[in-house]
């Protein structure tokens, strides 16, 4: 698959997939998914995401960016450019008030092969966990633990997310900021064990993208704060500071994406990353 090949989408294209079957016609949003195509096959080119015939599993949360992450690699599968099977997976996690109908039923509906699983970790979280602390660094672990198990039984080789563009660099900053290292989401990892991949295949898209692609499909989109442990994050602090540099510079956060796979060893600190020791200037005439 090269992101080189242009992808053309005219009216006679403009559903494609079941899922686009009530897409808008107009040219704004033809722009908008092009450019989240061109986006994703330019990340799963560059990191070398995929290996014709593997099996994905691909976690649905019900919120945006995994409904845009599902709705772009079908497209792709329905257009012959991701040899990949894909296994939609929904992780009902307890939390009240849960709509445990929905993601079922819009899967169903579009055909997709799926599975949904129930793991009460939202009472374990809330067990651990004192009244008024943020629950998402635990109550991920959890989550992330019950995906490679899905993953291993139903034979998958890589558990793919939706994390985007925003996604990474609030975490290169949160690690900036609070945790003193220069850390980000990477696009492809291998877990502890060495035996799942872990695949963002939509780092290089932005959230507000993604969002107006939800809005224009009408994905039924379930809140990511049913637990009520939203508020305070850190994280939204980042994304704050990062919207106020593109509302004062427009085009930063690209160019911060790009920086973070721009990196010049000799011209950061970390000695385990550049023989600064071994570096010495050498007299004239001896070179």
């Amino acid at each position: 698959m090269s992101s080189a090949e242009p992808l053309v989408l005219d009216n006679d294209d403009a559903s494609g997939h079941s899922l686009y079957r009530n897409a808008p016609g107009g040219v704004e949003f033809n722009k908008l998914r092009k450019r989240l195509i061109r986006l994703t096959r330019e990340a799963l080119e560059a990191y070398g995401m995929v290996r014709p015939g593997q099996k994905w599993l691909v976690a649905l949360s019900g919120g945006k960016d995994s409904y845009g992450l599902l709705a772009i690699l079908m497209d792709l599968k329905w257009r012959g450019l991701l040899p990949v099977e894909i296994l939609a997976c929904n992780l009902d996690q307890g939390q009240p008030g849960f709509p445990k109908h929905i993601l079922p039923e819009f899967l169903d509906r579009h055909g997709i092969p799926h599975r949904i699983e129930y793991q009460d970790t939202y009472s374990i979280v809330t067990d651990k966990l004192p009244e008024g602390c943020t629950y998402c660094s635990l109550c991920s672990r959890l989550r992330r633990g019950h995906l490679y198990r899905i993953a291993r039984e139903e034979g998958c080789s890589a558990l793919v997310l939706g994390h985007h563009r925003e996604d990474i660099l609030e975490t290169f900053f949160m690690n900036l900021f609070h945790g003193g290292k220069l850390a980000a989401m990477p696009p492809k990892l291998l877990n502890d064990e060495g035996d799942l991949e872990v695949l963002r295949p939509l780092a290089f898209c932005a959230e507000a993208d993604l969002a107006r692609f939800a809005e224009a499909l009408e994905f039924p989109i379930i809140p990511c704060d049913l637990c009520g442990s939203q508020d305070g994050l850190q994280r939204n602090a980042m994304k704050a500071m990062l919207d106020d540099f593109e509302r004062k510079m427009p085009g930063r956060k690209d160019v911060m994406i790009r920086a973070l796979g721009n990196i010049n060893p000799s011209h950061m600190l970390d000695t385990r990353l550049f023989d600064f020791a071994g570096l010495m200037a050498q007299p004239r005439g001896t070179q």
